[in-house]
């Protein structure tokens, strides 16, 4: 696995790649550990790099998706929620046909691994309130200002 540290305006990110896909994406909260580059993952600051500029609403990077069947269900699920809309946690239930897994598909988002490039930033609460994210609600409702045209003037560090 190579890995790469990755400053953004909402703090340091970590960012892997494995087999030769971004398999994490993640708030950095250990910055001891040896870093390597990759073209993948250059590209992947590259793209990082013009969405925080409002210059890019998708992503074009191989993505390494783990968890159990119902993870990776709901992390396809968050992968639909366009760019500058959000959905709620019902919703994504619905959309994967298990309407009652509501609180399932909260604890799923909450162990997404590649951050920003599958939108868990983008669920919110039914009464449509910002509700968990690993990284705390203020980067959340950063990244929901930025994807809605709205100027961020606040930077982040760890």
């Amino acid at each position: 696995m190579k890995k790469y540290y990755y400053n953004s305006p909402i703090g340091t990110l970590y960012i892997a790649e494995k087999n030769g896909k971004i398999s994490n994406i993640s708030f950095a909260d250990n910055l001891n550990c040896e870093t390597e580059k990759t073209p993948l993952i250059n590209s992947a600051i590259k793209q990082l790099d013009e969405y925080f500029a409002q210059k890019r609403k998708t992503f074009d990077l191989p993505l390494c998706i783990e968890g159990t069947e119902f993870q990776k269900s709901v992390y396809n699920a968050l992968l639909k929620i366009e760019y500058g809309k959000t959905a709620t946690y019902s919703d994504i239930a619905n959309l994967i046909s298990n309407p009652n897994a509501t609180r399932a598909v909260g604890n799923a988002n909450n162990k997404n691994k590649i951050l920003i490039l599958i939108p868990c930033h983008r669920v919110i609460g039914k009464n449509k309130t910002l509700t968990g994210y690993s990284g705390g609600l203020e980067k959340k409702q950063y990244l929901l200002n930025l994807e809605r045209g709205g100027v961020n003037r606040r930077k982040f560090s760890n």
